[in-house]
C-alpha cells in the first residue's frame, strides 16, 4: 500500500483525468432512478456488460416498481438468469420494489440511509445512485477503486470505508463529483489487477506504485 500522495500530485492526477474525459459516465444502462437502483443491485459479482445485456429487454417492460411487481419474480428471473446469484437478486428486487410502492409512493428516496434500508442495497449501491442520478459527490468504492487508490497513493486504506474516507478527505472538491467514475474506469481499463498497463498510463509519473510494468 502506497503512502497518501500530497495535494499537488492528486490535483494534477485529476486534472489529467478531467482533460482526458471531462464527463465520465457509469457503464450501467438505466432510464430512471429506479432502473439504476435495480441495475446496480444486479451488478454485484457481475460485469456491467452482462447486466446491460440482461436488462435491455427487462427495462422495456418493468421500468417502475409497480411494473416490476406486475412482472413477478419468475418473470424477472427469465430476464436475469444469465447473471450470477440471479435467484437471490430477483428476491431482493421484488422486495425493494414492494417497499418503494408501499412506503415511498413508487419513488426512489434520495437519502443514503433510506436507500441502504432497501433489500440488496448496500452503501456502495446507495453511493452509486446518489452520484449518478442526483449528482451528489458520493464515492462508491469497488474493487477497481480500492486497488487503484492503494496502488497509486491517491486514496490508500485497508478497508473500503477507509478508502472512501481518503477520497472524500484528499481529492479536491472540484473533482469530487466525477472522482469515482474516473477511478473506476482507470482501474478497469489501465490499472488492471494483473499486469497493469503502466506504459499507457497518463499518470504513471505521479503514481507511487513500486512495481510498475514499464
Amino acid at each position: 500500500m502506497a503512502k497518501q500522495l500530497g495535494y499537488h500530485r492528486i490535483h494534477e492526477i485529476f486534472t489529467r483525468f478531467h482533460a482526458a474525459e471531462p464527463e465520465p459516465k457509469g457503464e450501467l444502462d438505466h432510464v430512471n432512478a429506479y432502473t439504476l437502483v435495480v441495475a446496480v443491485a444486479l451488478s454485484a459479482q457481475a460485469t456491467d456488460a452482462g447486466v446491460n445485456k440482461a436488462t435491455k429487454e427487462l427495462f422495456k417492460v418493468a421500468d417502475t416498481p409497480q411494473k416490476m411487481l406486475d412482472l413477478g419474480e419468475e418473470g424477472l428471473i427469465d430476464h436475469i438468469k444469465t447473471i450470477g446469484l440471479f435467484r437471490q437478486k430477483a428476491k431482493n428486487v421484488m422486495k425493494l420494489s414492494r417497499i418503494l410502492v408501499e412506503d415511498y409512493g413508487g419513488e426512489v428516496p434520495n437519502s443514503r440511509a433510506a436507500l441502504q434500508s432497501l433489500p440488496g442495497v448496500g452503501r456502495k449501491t446507495a453511493n452509486v445512485v446518489l452520484n449518478m442520478w442526483w449528482h451528489y459527490p458520493a464515492q462508491a468504492v469497488d474493487t477497481h477503486i480500492f486497488r487503484f487508490g492503494n496502488r497509486s497513493g491517491v486514496a490508500p486504506g485497508k478497508t473500503v470505508e477507509a478508502v472512501e474516507r481518503a477520497i472524500e478527505d484528499n481529492i479536491p472538491a472540484d473533482f469530487q463529483l466525477h472522482a469515482h467514475h474516473w477511478m473506476i474506469l482507470h482501474g478497469r481499463y489501465t490499472c488492471v489487477a494483473r499486469k497493469p498497463k503502466c506504459p499507457a498510463c497518463l499518470i504513471r509519473d505521479l503514481c507511487d506504485y513500486e512495481e510498475k510494468t514499464l
